[in-house]
């Protein structure tokens, strides 16, 4: 077992780290994002197929404004009081039948010291001799529901390009803690890659399975690996049958949707003689939905 002698600072350790093979840090974060909770389906999805253990935590104190991101009092069967905190928690994954193992952070965008709160998460994928970091958000952008979901992946590690087929971001504006943590990632020489998923934008408040199920067969293409994921596909097919009834109850929007499946189905048509799945059509709706949330 590995000791916490050059723990970072305001990480608590909640149990000794397992040996991990070269494992790889996949982490997801609610809020800005995370349209359709897409990234934080995903990684809660794979942590629980992998039986992820909780490791550590970060101390939310310094990270989060109370008064705009509050914590939530329970009662227990005793009428019990206790407080549950903004939570970022990593859980250890040994996934066996893939050639490494995995860490999963699941948090929740900081208001807060943003550079301090990615160091607490370099110093412990250090600690943990991660070898690669994959970070997952998901956007609102104009595509339809009916389709197959649109991964962009971008990565500035020129050995993670030839690996995993992804291309550098030519982004620039605003970001999210995605962007700042895979941009201090990079910065700290730990290979890092961010992978995103596309929400319809006309459906922004309803948790999209159908995304976060893409973004789980993407991550594990990385890993090398597949996992049990039924209940999410039925989760997808709900999920798409629901927004079709939505949809079917409003003239204008079912005339927006037809109007993207349209598109959609043309630009399937050239990709598959010219384009195949051109990353630059995505990042280009990743930078409009970046601006207009500035």
């Amino acid at each position: 077992m590995s000791t916490h002698a050059d723990s970072p600072t305001h990480v608590r350790w909640l149990s000794n780290v397992p040996e991990l093979r070269s494992p790889i840090l996949i982490t997801a974060f609610e809020g800005w994002n995370d349209a359709g909770d897409a990234a934080s389906i995903a990684a809660a999805h794979l942590a629980d197929r992998w039986d992820g253990t909780a490791l550590a935590e970060i101390d939310a104190e310094h990270f989060y404004d109370f008064s705009t991101t509050r914590p939530l009092i329970h009662l227990d069967e005793d009428r019990q009081r206790s407080l549950t905190w903004p939570s970022n928690v990593f859980k250890a994954c040994r996934v066996p039948e893939a050639p490494r193992d995995a860490v999963v952070l699941i948090g929740l965008e900081p208001q807060l010291r943003w550079r301090s709160f990615c160091e607490q998460i370099i110093a412990t994928a250090r600690a943990l001799d991660v070898s690669r970091i994959v970070t997952l958000g998901s956007l609102l952008a104009d595509v339809p529901h009916s389709r197959p979901v649109e991964v962009y992946g971008a990565t500035e590690d020129e050995r993670l390009m030839a690996e995993l087929d992804l291309e550098p971001s030519s982004y620039e504006g605003p970001t999210g803690i995605v962007g700042v943590l895979s941009t201090q990632c990079q910065e700290a020489g730990i290979p890092t890659a961010s992978v995103w998923a596309a929400v319809p934008s006309y459906v922004p408040g309803a948790p999209s399975p159908k995304a976060g199920l893409a973004l789980v067969e993407r991550v594990c293409d990385v890993v090398g690996t597949s996992v049990y994921s039924t209940d999410l596909e039925i989760a997808a097919a709900t999920y798409e049958r629901q927004v079709d009834e939505l949809v079917a109850e409003d003239d204008d929007t079912a005339g927006y949707v037809a109007d993207l499946e349209e598109a959609w189905d043309d630009a399937d048509e050239v990709a598959d003689e010219e384009l195949d799945n051109d990353p630059e059509t995505l990042l280009a709706e990743v930078e409009q939905f970046l601006r207009e949330n500035e």
